[in-house]
């Protein structure tokens, strides 16, 4: 697939996933929004290193952490499991939820125009054509959601358009899969009778539907349920990393089918072959596991979904000013300038035409 293009040629990156909400969250800077606009500071996203990398946007997460410290520490050793806190009661989350997203519209207030919230698909090409950073507002876990959905409309009001409905902690609408290695994503049951109602509203409202923390039954639910295509925003091939956060090939031949998605997460415990969370983890894992992706789901159907400021990532990659360093590899390992744009922002946008609209 050698084309003559110029290696490290600048390569636009939509990202199916980033926790900078949560680091802004969680900072204990005076003003951690003017430190995401002017850089400088620790965290994988800043606009600085976003306009280095050419990161032009993404689906912004808003994970509501649990008061319970949890220890990934267990993972170091085969057969380890992460107990998961309990379920996270629903004022406590709508409080973190509230807070983060009212930090995403004070990035787009305070960018002077080089950040924007983005509702559509339309929307995300005019903010990456007037070279403004476009953000799509996602929550990863919906434990402020109440079962009777009531919340589900006034964030979609305030600009919600994809949501997860569980984070690996269960909750009142389905059950996660559990940090484990090597596992199995098929433990337990699906999406509860409120899980099910989330996918008819999601449908009728346009929101993407993220299935990268589901367990397997629960991913087979939405399947049958919902009229949307498939998508799992950061998650890698359980072929090559056996943890219960990847996809089997069967679940990539159903995003396939449904003309879905699945982004490249770049946690190196979702990358290597024995699970660990390690950050000398080389760059070929990650090509890796883009061709096995690529080779059961298809070109049209992969991207990228870093996980930025989420999750350990590979030492080679600190930060989204250091994409190139992959794009780079892909070139180098004959990915074409035609699949570079598709992995890049074609695939994605054209996923979310089909999603938000």
């Amino acid at each position: 697939m050698r084309t003559d293009l110029t290696l490290t040629t600048p390569l636009p990156i939509f990202d199916g996933h980033n926790d900078a909400l949560l680091r802004l969250f969680n900072s204990t800077t005076a003003d951690p929004v003017a430190g995401f606009l002017a850089g400088g500071e620790a965290g994988h996203i800043d606009l600085p290193k976003a306009r280095a990398g050419h990161l032009a946007g993404g689906l912004f997460a808003v994970f509501c952490p649990s008061p319970e410290k949890i220890d990934f520490g267990a993972l170091r050793a085969a057969g380890g499991e992460v107990p998961m806190p309990p379920p996270l009661p629903m004022d406590t989350a709508r409080a973190s939820a509230v807070r983060m997203i009212s930090l995403l519209f004070q990035l787009e207030r305070a960018s002077a125009g080089q950040f924007a919230v983005c509702r559509s698909a339309a929307d995300i090409r005019a903010a990456i054509g007037r070279g403004a950073m476009a953000a799509v507002l996602h929550i990863e876990g919906v434990e402020c959601i109440d079962p009777e959905l009531d919340f589900l409309d006034v964030l979609y009001a305030a600009g919600l358009r994809s949501l997860g409905p569980v984070w690996s902690r269960n909750n009142a609408f389905g059950y996660g899969v559990p940090f484990r290695f090597p596992g199995s994503p098929d433990i337990g049951p699906g999406l509860t009778d409120a899980g099910k109602r989330l996918v008819a509203a999601c449908n009728r409202l346009g929101v993407l539907i993220d299935l990268s923390h589901l367990n397997e039954r629960g991913f087979w639910d939405v399947a049958e349920l919902s009229s949307a295509p498939l998508v799992a925003t950061h998650s890698n091939a359980h072929a090559l990393c056996p943890t219960p956060r990847n996809l089997t090939d069967d679940q990539l031949r159903a995003i396939r089918d449904s003309n879905g998605m699945v982004g490249l997460n770049f946690a190196t415990g979702f990358l290597r072959p024995d699970g660990q969370m390690n950050p000398n983890t080389d760059i070929e894992l990650m090509v890796r596991h883009l061709d096995h992706l690529i080779e059961i789901a298809g070109d049209t159907h992969v991207g990228i979904g870093s996980d930025f400021d989420g999750a350990m990532i590979p030492a080679a990659i600190g930060s989204a000013a250091d994409l190139p360093v992959l794009v780079e590899a892909l070139e180098r390992h004959g990915y074409d300038r035609p699949l570079l744009e598709r992995l890049g922002t074609g695939n994605w946008l054209s996923l979310l035409e089909r999603t938000i609209g």
